[in-house]
């Protein structure tokens, strides 16, 4: 494969290296029970009535007040459910813990020393009003931004809920990038509260946070409250008179909070990812689309079902995590399992282990990860009984023919239980765009077809479609619910996801397409550097060195 080019490339041409028909059809088990059996039909009546379509799947959500208009306006400005009043807890939580499922797993948090913590619905639910009301005690109020630098854990699952809870905007940073990175989030989202922990853990061994930000905040004075959740013996000290104990704080609150009532395209998230510049880039999120957008997708390409066990392999500061470890499974009402630190500690095999011990039905992993357990061979899997898994799915780069057989032989039994397949996004995009759903069939290393209400080409520098099997610039061509709404304090940044190819979304990819409407991504076409699934600007590694 030739290397990707620059889209500053007066040309793109790149020539499909792929083989021409590598078709495997979906196992037969999987297509009789997909929650979506035909997905052409899907994409047809999508492609007729978009508005209608999305419409009609936004009844399915609890609602203050519905929508005069199902979209408003067009590239780059566009509005989703206009006029209505909604709040994503409400639907994430609270219809399920007055409900059948209140007494229902919501997670499963395990940590690298084999701890675990079970939560239901009902439980997190009062864990949620308990913390929204210690951030308004706060001062927090609806609009206010709060930077959570956490690991991957309950407490700040439960922060960042309570955060949308009471309409205030959360903007994750993740617990691995250093104090340059985190300062720079704080600084630009304009933070007044930062929810932190002393330490995380990776690789059995504790990471500080808590000196990171107070490195990070020297010198700013628009920080009021740091909330500390304190998890070593002994305990980290807290000295300065804006620093508060995050379960003191929580254990004196009520379990009572009623969520605020938000306009469907109020702010739910800034979630920082990185751009061509040093600059982080926020990416905003609203309430009313993303909510809608994004648990379509669960629904139809992960095909969660009422008894799934879920296990996104990710972090709440990535996308993935905020999409498909928080959000969007919670609002389904499904069961997810998550764990703090590395996928191969404290033994290679663990990822297997956790699948067999908790009967992981539904993994979202990526083809990084996917690589690493090939390298660790093939007796890691068979000494493990895989046999609850019934879909295996991998998204944040390309999956490469030799690890998707890889993973279709090892991890799905060749189909016998399990079926596996690709899909393709971005921060910007907040879930699937281009996938091969549970029905279709796959085409190893192709992510798939886009997705119900998602056009996408691939074109030329002039923004001239190029012929099937040509590489290009992938672009979106029509806005859908959840995709992104504006960076945060940069109307020109956001303006120019537009002004590489006018007119439509160009997102920084180049792909192709073969005859039969497959896209495979082949990379990124800029100076972003793509690790795991996870967008790093070149200054942001030079920053860190």
């Amino acid at each position: 494969m030739q290397p990707a080019p620059r889209a500053d490339d007066e040309s793109v041409e790149i020539e499909s290296v792929l083989p021409e028909d590598d078709r495997i059809q979906p196992p037969a088990h999987t297509r009789a029970h997909a929650n979506l059996p035909d997905p052409e039909a899907e994409f047809a009546r999508a492609a007729a009535d978009p508005q209608g379509f999305w419409a009609k799947v936004a009844q399915d959500f609890d609602w203050f007040r519905p929508w005069d208009t199902v979209l408003t306006g067009d590239y780059p400005h566009h509005r989703w459910f206009d006029g209505a009043q909604v709040n994503i807890t409400v639907n994430a939580l609270d219809r399920h813990a007055t409900g059948p499922r209140a007494n229902k797993v919501a997670y499963i948090a395990l940590g690298e020393d084999g701890s675990e913590r079970v939560v239901t619905y009902r439980q997190l639910l009062r864990l949620v009003n308990r913390f929204a009301n210690v951030l308004r005690s706060r001062g927090v109020s609806t609009g206010d931004r709060v930077v959570i630098y956490m690991p991957l854990s309950l407490e700040g699952i439960v922060a960042m809920l309570a955060c949308a809870r009471i309409g205030a905007i959360h903007s994750v940073v993740y617990a691995g990038l250093g104090v340059g990175a985190l300062r720079d989030r704080i600084v630009d989202a304009e933070a007044r509260v930062i929810v932190t922990a002393d330490v995380g853990y990776r690789r059995g061994a504790p990471t500080p946070l808590k000196p990171m930000v107070d490195d990070a905040i020297a010198g700013l004075d628009q920080v009021r409250h740091i909330i500390v959740w304190r998890r070593e013996s002994p305990r980290c000290e807290l000295t300065d008179e804006r620093e508060h104990d995050f379960y003191e704080l929580l254990n004196n609150a009520s379990p009572d909070c009623r969520a605020e009532p938000l306009d469907a395209e109020h702010p739910l998230y800034v979630l920082y990812t990185s751009g061509t510049t040093g600059r982080p880039k926020g990416v905003v999120h609203v309430h009313g689309g993303y909510m809608v957008g994004t648990t379509y997708h669960l629904r139809t390409f992960w095909d969660i079902k009422e008894d799934d066990v879920f296990w996104c392999m990710s972090d709440i500061g990535w996308v993935v995590g905020h999409s498909y470890i928080v959000y969007a499974p919670l609002v389904l009402g499904a069961t997810t399992v998550f764990r703090e630190g590395s996928p191969d500690f404290p033994h290679p095999a663990i990822a297997y282990e956790v699948i067999e011990k908790y009967g992981v039905s539904v993994l979202f992993t990526a083809p990084t990860a996917v690589r690493m357990l090939m390298k660790f061979g093939s007796d890691a899997p068979a000494r493990y009984d895989l046999r609850s898994l019934r879909l295996v799915t991998c998204a944040g780069e390309p999956l490469n023919p030799e690890a998707w057989r890889w993973a279709y032989r090892e991890l799905c039994g060749y189909g016998e239980h399990a079926w596996l397949i690709d899909n393709w996004w971005q921060t910007e995009l907040g879930g699937p765009t281009i996938a091969t759903l549970p029905a279709m069939a796959a085409k190893p290393g192709a992510a798939g077809k886009p997705l119900a209400g998602v056009v996408a080409d691939i074109v030329d520098r002039a923004g001239n479609p190029v012929a099937d099997g040509v590489g290009g610039l992938l672009v979106l061509r029509q806005p859908f619910p959840h995709m992104y709404r504006a960076v945060y304090n940069d109307p020109e940044r956001y303006a120019r996801d537009w002004s590489v190819v006018p007119g439509v979304y160009t997102s920084g990819d180049v792909a192709l397409r073969d005859a039969d409407g497959y896209i495979t991504v082949l990379g990124r076409a800029d100076d972003v550097i793509n690790v795991a699934g996870h967008r790093i600007g070149t200054a942001e590694v030079e920053s860190a060195l």
